[in-house]
């Protein structure tokens, strides 16, 4: 019985990330067009977007190989099962022990490779642009990330994230330095991971700035369906693990009593409104910097999570 109910909240918490994927989106398009004195789009207009594109026709380019036709279904996929991975609202499930930080950063790098290619398949300049950029931001995003993996692991003495968000939850973390800078690297790159404002303007089609959506404009009917849904998927996932690292509170344990299930979901998505309120007052200060300018931003990520990791050894040593 213990197993039956573990097996359907981990279910849940699945279905959970993609339902409130697309509903981040919209309140954080909502909020933004608040700040700026307009009405904005409704709430569920990402849902409408979506099923919209569903009923379209694919159309594909002539010379558009089998992976341009499969990379949509890949990254959908890989996406979702690293925003699955994530504890949402609870703890020590049944497959939790997949939930590797390790494990998610090298799903995301496969999405994000195979995005690149599919950009590049057609043969299109814009195709080719977005995918050399998305290469450039990567090969600063991802050693940043896995640096501050590294800090984690330090700290928490693990990369399973059952066991990090247990560790930050206790009294024994403290405050710490190394923490804070992996924090601020964090966020600078899940803004650049997700080609939000000052990286890339996800509302812009103007060639000489896009960077995602130069490499999706090949892109129709399911197959744009799949990767705009991968998208919101990927904007909850680094919510998630900025929640579930940094602000712990709230996750229960898979063996808790249903009410207390119920409240950490609810506490989830408190936890979620009130950074998707952050980044929309974020954006909504702050304008978009030239291309040229991505690497120095990404480069105080990785030299913050650098220092981080380097104050953990020294402590270490001492």
């Amino acid at each position: 019985m213990a197993l039956i109910l573990e097996l359907a909240v981990q279910g849940a918490q699945m279905v959970l990330v993609l339902l409130l994927a697309p509903l981040l989106s919209g309140f954080v398009r909502k909020v933004k067009a608040r700040l700026q004195r307009r009405q904005g789009p409704s709430l569920i207009q990402p849902y409408r977007d979506v099923l919209r594109l569903m009923r379209k026709e694919v159309v594909l380019a002539d010379n558009a190989s089998w992976l341009f036709r499969v990379t949509p279904y890949l990254i959908f996929a890989a996406t979702w099962v690293a925003a699955a991975l994530i504890p949402t609202f609870a703890t020590g499930l049944t497959f939790s022990w997949t939930a590797d930080l390790i494990a998610i950063v090298a799903l995301l790098g496969s999405a994000r490779f195979f995005l690149a290619l599919a950009g590049m398949d057609v043969g299109t300049s814009f195709g080719g642009i977005g995918a050399s950029r998305e290469v450039m931001i990567a090969s600063l995003a991802e050693p940043a990330m896995l640096l501050i993996v590294f800090s984690l692991a330090l700290v928490a003495g693990a990369t399973q994230l059952s066991t990090v968000a247990a560790f930050m939850a206790s009294p024994d973390v403290g405050l710490r330095v190394s923490l804070g800078m992996s924090l601020v690297a964090l966020v600078i790159v899940a803004i650049a991971e997700n080609a939000r404002i000052p990286v890339d303007n996800p509302a812009t089609h103007l060639e000489l700035t896009m960077i995602h959506e130069a490499m999706v404009l090949e892109y129709s009917g399911r197959h744009l369906a799949m990767i705009e849904f991968a998208t919101f998927l990927k904007l909850l996932l680094y919510v998630s693990l900025i929640s579930c690292v940094f602000i712990p509170w709230g996750l229960v344990t898979s063996g808790a009593r249903p009410q207390l299930l119920v409240l950490g979901a609810v506490t989830y998505v408190g936890k979620l409104a009130v950074c998707g309120i952050l980044l929309a007052v974020f954006e909504t200060a702050i304008a978009k910097m030239r291309v040229f300018r991505v690497p120095d931003f990404l480069g105080v990520a990785l030299m913050l999570a650098l220092l981080g990791t380097l104050l953990l050894f020294v402590s270490r040593s001492l």
